[in-house]
């Protein structure tokens, strides 16, 4: 693989932002982005920013349709980097931990699981229930990366940009991808 590829999916859950970021990085870094958004990540898209639909669109280098499960990004010969779900929904966590690839987005996400690649879930979800949990021990337990969006309040952030910014950059970062300036601990 010549250029580094990454799959994104963004589902319903509120944060949209953290999923706006991630490709934005991606892009300003060279990777390659394969964009899914549910249905709901799309209703989401409209409560919580002013883009529209194309706008999402274009900030990813493919987009692919939810109900495309016959995408490229839905089989295992098609090689990235991984995936970041941003936001993941507790819907979307519970259908990829329980092998439910019931549309392009959980089966990209099983995809990923089952080829060993790198797969982190931005769960925002809170409080917690059991059933939720035990979806994040059952994702977990397959290889994938429970990463809810907590700030690291450490760097004395005086925006929320740079708290979103510095989450989405260590969603990168558990996929190997380096973003630069990303303030980091002790550096």
């Amino acid at each position: 693989m010549d250029k580094r590829r990454l799959v994104v999916g963004i589902s319903g859950a509120t944060g949209i932002v953290y999923g706006l970021r991630v490709l934005e990085l991606a892009r300003k870094v060279g990777v390659e982005t394969h964009l899914v958004v549910t249905p709901a990540g799309q209703q989401t898209r409209a409560y919580e920013t002013d883009l529209s639909a194309g706008d999402l669109a274009a900030m990813a280098d493919v987009v692919h349709r939810p109900a495309d499960v016959g995408a490229a990004i839905a089989s295992g010969s098609f090689r990235t980097a991984g995936m970041i779900v941003a936001p993941c929904s507790i819907r979307t966590l519970s259908a990829i931990a329980q092998s439910n690839g019931d549309n392009l987005l959980t089966r990209a996400a099983d995809v990923t699981l089952k080829e060993r690649r790198r797969l982190v879930l931005m769960v925002r979800e809170t409080p917690l229930t059991l059933g939720h949990i035990r979806a994040m021990a059952a994702v977990t337990e397959s290889g994938g990366i429970v990463m809810p969006p907590v700030p690291a309040f450490y760097l004395r952030p005086t925006s929320v940009d740079e708290i979103v910014q510095h989450t989405a950059g260590r969603a990168l970062d558990l996929l190997g991808i380096d973003v630069p300036d990303l303030p980091r601990w002790g550096e």
